[in-house]
């Protein structure tokens, strides 16, 4: 009888072992995780499921963001090698992720930006990656090709905004820290971006629409950088703090564009009271950069808000593609310039650094502001 009872003991806890060797995610955040050889399976953007080392050491990101959620999450240490996105150094640099880890230009390159990886190095690499996470999977290496001749996973994420594709952005984070075993990390980022966008919202809700004044974003980069007619008719900043933005009207022509240039013509015609400029726009050749076209192009120096002093920079925030925290931070600013009495308990670089810290893990905003000549948050002098 006792051997009976020794036996199904026994035989309970092998079958307990096994449960959790299969997959199971409980005590995911265990940091013993790493060694067990334990395996998660998810279904990633792509719809197929895939089963991953749970909790790996050794992991890299490809495509345009992809070691932003990785950084994101707190999990930028398991990075073994980086695209060469990350060796560059451009005079212009606004991607908080990257400044705020300087050690990401000294790891080993297994490809190109966009996704362009290099199955080769990445099968040189030493350690070995255990999961691949790729994000914007259409552009570069095909996701299933990569993983047949690596031999590693590939877990295809949807890299999401924090407008129409919030869900989308959430999925990602979430996706990511079930298998990086950091689930309260992403909940903690989701409540904060929620709270956050709340607030801005709960600010501005309920001014008349008279009482508004009208704005303008110029200088936005898309693909590169642009003069003042490059703008975002849904901008965020804009959409956050409901803002009465002159390029964007429900059921307008322009309602539902990411991205329009706007004729000259019409910028006239509209001749709005604020004017903000992404101060992307100084990458361009000198004469060509929005704040070139405010200062001697004549269709512009006579706009209101020239002639009045209204125009101010905002920090770029689709930079390898979107810098959600950026978008806050810019947001906040713009709240300020519109509805100063709403906002007048923010001090807007300051606030930028609070949204960095916690999201990348150092505040960097001085370091981008330099770099843009000073003209972030701040009146830009024509």
């Amino acid at each position: 009888m006792k051997r009976k009872i020794v036996s199904t003991i026994f035989l309970v806890m092998l079958g307990t072992l096994c449960c959790h060797a299969a997959g199971s995610v409980e005590g995911e955040n265990d940091p013993r995780t790493i060694e067990s050889g334990r395996q998660i399976t998810v279904v990633d953007a792509s719809g197929r499921e895939i089963s991953v080392p749970l909790d790996p050491g050794h992991v890299i990101c490809s495509g345009a963001g992809s070691l932003r959620l990785l950084t994101y999450l707190q999990a930028q240490d398991r990075a073994v090698a980086v695209d060469d996105m990350e060796g560059r150094r451009p005079r212009f640099d606004a991607r908080p992720y990257s400044l705020a880890n300087p050690q990401f230009a000294a790891l080993p390159l297994f490809g190109e930006f966009r996704g362009h990886d290099n199955p080769e190095l990445i099968a040189a690499l030493d350690p070995q990656p255990q999961v691949i996470f790729k994000t914007f999977s259409s552009t570069g290496t095909d996701p299933l090709e990569l993983e047949r001749q690596t031999g590693i996973p590939v877990v295809v994420l949807d890299y999401g905004d924090l407008s129409s594709y919030r869900e989308q952005f959430y999925t990602a984070l979430r996706t990511m820290a079930a298998i990086m075993a950091r689930g309260e990390r992403a909940e903690e980022l989701i409540a904060f971006f929620e709270t956050t966008i709340a607030d801005l919202d709960g600010r501005t809700a309920d001014i008349p629409q008279e009482e508004k004044k009208s704005c303008y974003i110029g200088g936005i980069a898309y693909r590169g950088p642009h003069g003042f007619q490059s703008t975002e008719p849904t901008y965020p900043p804009f959409m956050f703090v409901n803002a009465d933005n002159v390029a964007w009207a429900p059921g307008g022509s322009l309602a539902e564009l990411e991205h329009a240039d706007v004729a000259k013509e019409q910028l006239v015609f509209w001749d709005p009271d604020v004017l903000f400029v992404d101060v992307s726009t100084l990458q361009s050749d000198p004469r060509a950069s929005a704040v070139y076209e405010l200062q001697s192009d004549p269709a512009y120096t006579e706009l209101t808000a020239v002639r009045t002093g209204e125009v101010y920079g905002v920090l770029p925030y689709n930079w390898y593609t979107v810098n959600f925290g950026s978008i806050l931070a810019d947001s906040y600013f713009v709240g300020q310039v519109l509805y100063p009495e709403r906002f007048r308990d923010i001090e807007p670089a300051a606030k930028a650094d609070e949204i960095y810290e916690f999201l990348v893990g150092a505040a960097v905003f001085q370091r981008m502001n330099r770099a843009f000549q000073g003209l972030v948050f701040t009146r830009i002098p024509l």
